[in-house]
């Protein structure tokens, strides 16, 4: 289940493990979050205060991303069809999370329709085969490639006359 990858089966199928790879990545970037605020803002003392603020951003990131997952493919599997309404009802249920960890209903529809509309985004790029953050292709001649001659001068053909034997 680990290498899982949330397009690995249709929209509407194995709800569980879409909902795990989510809140995995949702948990990682929680856990970034999380330290970059324990280092350079917060400043917690002792462990449980530590452990409080990574919950802080680690808990509600899982929320939204269990809660994306599951609404998306539950209205997949209410309405029948694989279109991106889907995917805003989910982002819109995410944003719901959002304001309830916020503490604020103020922001609730804004953050309704911001993360509704980056869903919609999402499906349709899924949907049209276009990749936000595409592959880097790293040159051939790399400090890193193993296979690169770093001889001073190239080998003479002319040159070689020995033989084995």
């Amino acid at each position: 289940m680990l290498f899982y990858k949330y397009y690995d089966t249709p929209e509407g199928q194995d709800i569980y493990k879409k909902a795990f790879v989510t809140s995995k990545y949702a948990a990682l970037t929680g856990l970034g979050i999380g330290t970059m605020d324990v280092l350079m803002y917060s400043h917690p003392k002792g462990l449980f205060n530590t452990a409080y603020r990574f919950g802080y951003f680690i808990v509600p990131m899982v929320g939204m991303a269990t809660t994306f997952a599951v609404t998306a493919n539950a209205v997949q599997n209410f309405r029948g069809k694989n279109d991106e309404l889907n995917y805003f009802l989910g982002g819109a249920a995410s944003g719901a999370v959002f304001a309830v960890w916020q503490r604020s209903g103020l922001i609730a529809l804004p953050a309704a329709i911001v993360l509704g509309v980056a869903a919609t985004i999402k499906k349709q790029a899924i949907d049209n085969n276009y990749t936000f953050f595409p592959q880097i292709k790293y040159s051939a001649k790399t400090a890193v490639n193993a296979k690169s001659d770093w001889s001073l001068v190239k080998d003479v053909e002319e040159l070689k006359t020995w033989t084995t034997g």
